[in-house]
């Protein structure tokens, strides 16, 4: 609607309201020629009003608002586009993450030792009290080609697990008591991409890890705890082919050790293998001096890995390691352990999984665990994931040995010890905080 409009309209409103409320005024007061004239008058203005009225229609019509207001009129507010602006902790860290957990749980065992602690059991160590097993804070920021190719690591921990892991540095645990992984990466540009890190980092060997949220079971196996190293110190070198095919080579000072306890190198190597979407094969290999000030005597570890997952709830896993080289007194040849662990892991839901692990371990010369013996070991544990950062889990596992290697109540040798264990994992990641 124009101006002019606007305000005829105006007008004519004005003088039908004026006749309406004075209708009596207009027939007695008023000299017939007026009267005529004002009826006159309101009948041009009727057919104005009836051409506004149309005018508005076809505007409607054609999809159009008409110009813009009179002076005075306020004028319709626009949409504008609105956006949160208030920064989360992911975009204010960029590419760098941080995560962690607090891992903790309560522990039964049956026999009732007066130690309070588990056979042949690190991370799961302490019995019939709750106990801390690790509280772990990690920051990482990963190389990126299209970015910044250089990356890093750190992980700290604090609890009993930390403390099985470093304690057995040559530099004492006190030299990095609180310090998991640290290592510092580039991705060079050689074909896809050959990540480097430099630092100290956890060991390839082994189905199992330190972290419990990702094993399938709470405690870890005797393989885990006496087979293979936790850690090392030294450079290591990743190339992935393509989805099937991977190759890491590794130089380092040894096994669960940054500062070296001789002059000799440990060398390794890591074969990763997808031959389809539902097997996974990982070939690891270690050897170097690992005795102290003794550079001859090579300690050669082989560890086998294969991972099968038939579905999507059902996943099977193999695990099998073979170790020797070392020299001990009143031994003419060099000392060797071997084990194989099986797994089996059924997710019924998203929330609730069922995994069990049988392990067999042969300590030949007792240079592992102390004893010559050989071990059996059943664990069975159920998981259930309250919401998506609180894991729990419940677990019974069975130890037996053939030898009297367990204590029970006041340090009574025995050959088997029966536990139950509640876990409770609580995690969080920057990369999920809204």
């Amino acid at each position: 609607m124009s101006v002019k409009s606007y305000y005829r309209l105006v007008a004519i409103l004005v003088v039908l309201a004026l006749s309406a409320a004075h209708p009596l005024a207009a027939q007695t007061d008023a000299p017939p020629k007026a009267a005529s004239d004002l009826t006159a008058k309101i009948d041009e203005l009727q057919r104005e009003l009836e051409d506004v009225r149309a005018q508005l229609a076809a505007l409607k019509k054609d999809g159009k608002t008409g110009d813009a207001p009179a002076s005075g009129t306020a004028a319709p507010a626009s949409p504008v586009a609105s956006s949160n602006s208030t920064p989360t902790l992911a975009s204010l860290l960029g590419p760098t993450s941080l995560s962690g957990f607090v891992d903790m749980y309560y522990g039964y065992n049956a026999n009732q030792p007066a130690t309070r602690s588990n056979g042949l059991r690190f991370f799961d160590g302490q019995a019939n009290q709750f106990a801390l097993n690790l509280l772990e804070l990690v920051v990482d920021r990963a190389p990126d080609a299209a970015a910044s190719r250089t990356g890093y690591h750190v992980a700290l921990g604090y609890g009993q697990a930390i403390n099985t892991i470093n304690g057995s540095d040559p530099g004492g645990l006190g030299f990095d008591q609180y310090l998991k992984e640290a290592y510092f990466s580039y991705l060079a540009p050689v074909g896809k991409g050959l990540q480097v890190d430099l630092g100290k980092f956890v060991t390839p060997a082994g189905a199992e890890v330190i972290e419990t949220k990702d094993n399938w079971n709470y405690s870890r196996g005797i393989l885990f705890n006496y087979a293979i190293p936790f850690y090392h110190f030294g450079m290591r070198a990743k190339y992935t082919f393509n989805n099937k095919y991977s190759v890491t080579g590794y130089v380092m000072n040894g096994w669960n050790s940054v500062v070296d306890n001789n002059t000799g190198k440990t060398y390794g190597m890591s074969f990763g293998w997808n031959p389809t979407k539902k097997v996974s094969i990982v070939q690891n290999y270690l050897a170097g001096p690992e005795q102290a000030s003794n550079n001859s005597d090579w300690r050669q570890l082989s560890d086998t890995v294969i991972t099968y997952s038939p579905t999507s709830k059902l996943s099977v896993m193999v695990n099998g390691d073979y170790g020797r080289g070392d020299r001990i007194v009143g031994l003419a040849r060099p000392v060797f352990w071997t084990g194989v662990a099986g797994y089996v892991k059924y997710a019924v839901n998203p929330k609730y999984t069922f995994a069990t692990r049988y392990e067999y371990y042969n300590d030949h010369d007792g240079f592992t665990t102390g004893t010559v013996q050989h071990f059996n070991g059943i664990t069975g544990t159920f998981e259930h994931t309250i919401a998506s950062h609180i894991l729990t889990r419940l677990e019974y596992r069975r130890d037996m040995s053939n030898q009297p290697t367990f204590l029970k109540g006041a340090n009574t040798p025995v050959m088997a010890q029966d536990t139950a264990t509640a876990g409770l994992v609580f995690m969080f990641d920057s990369r999920e905080a809204k």
